[in-house]
């Protein structure tokens, strides 16, 4: 039987290069988007490439708890993943004291409370089969303060906390957590930027990291993985 992974937020850059890792190594595949036009070139692109992989998408904004848990309804009717990323974020530059009003419950519901929900929809399966693997992908915006980084700071530094407790709770039961925290990279959310691409991380990098972490024999857990441009954080 094969394995599986899901990521959230998987039609474009980091999400969908950890998708495609895996779907190379015939993990079936399970990603959600707000965007359903890129769901279904996302599916097209994978079943194209990876005929033998089976692919479950849902279109599903995660910023809201009851499309959360439909979207787990929605997997766990296929399978328990072997692998959850968690992905979905958005970034809206800005400072706290200055920020639109309802940006901070925007950005912590859609980077923070996807997160918790959809763990808690699939830590009991995990449990029962005393194995998994479960990866937040954070920032290092949540290990270093800056100016303008706003409420999506704040919801970085609140993910890393959350994944150290998650690890701290499940480590009994054979379940691997793991943070990654990765720099600038090239992704959307850097679009109109004026700077080189070769200033940027590639998503890839990010992707052939999280397979490598996954890759450790049970008796071993990367807890954490920070991850930079060469020439340092933009």
């Amino acid at each position: 039987m094969a394995k599986s992974i899901l990521v959230t937020g998987g039609t474009k850059g980091i999400g969908k290069a950890i998708l495609l890792r895996f779907a190379r190594e015939g993990f079936d595949v399970f990603s959600c988007s707000r965007n359903d036009n890129e769901l279904k070139l996302l599916q097209e692109e994978i079943e194209g490439r990876y005929p033998e992989v089976k692919v479950g998408v849902m279109q599903a904004d995660l910023s809201r708890k009851e499309e959360v848990k439909t979207f787990a309804a929605f997997v766990k009717k296929t399978t328990i993943p072997d692998v959850l990323v968690n992905n979905t974020g958005i970034f809206i530059p800005g400072s706290l004291h200055e920020e639109p009003e309802g940006n901070f419950e925007k950005t912590m519901h859609t980077n923070l409370f996807s997160t918790y929900y959809l763990t808690r929809a699939f830590t009991d399966g995990f449990i029962e089969r005393k194995s998994g693997h479960i990866f937040s992908i954070g920032s290092i915006a949540g290990l270093t303060a800056y100016a303008n980084g706003g409420s999506y700071a704040v919801s970085k530094w609140a993910m890393l906390g959350f994944t150290k407790c998650l690890r701290q709770e499940l480590m009994p039961h054979g379940i691997r957590v793991t943070s990654v925290l990765p720099g600038a990279t090239y992704t959307a959310s850097w679009e109109g930027v004026d700077l080189p691409e070769e200033r940027f991380m590639k998503a890839t990098d990010v992707a052939e990291t999280v397979w490598a972490a996954y890759n450790l024999s049970p008796h071993s857990v990367v807890e954490e993985i920070v991850i930079r441009p060469q020439l340092g954080d933009i």
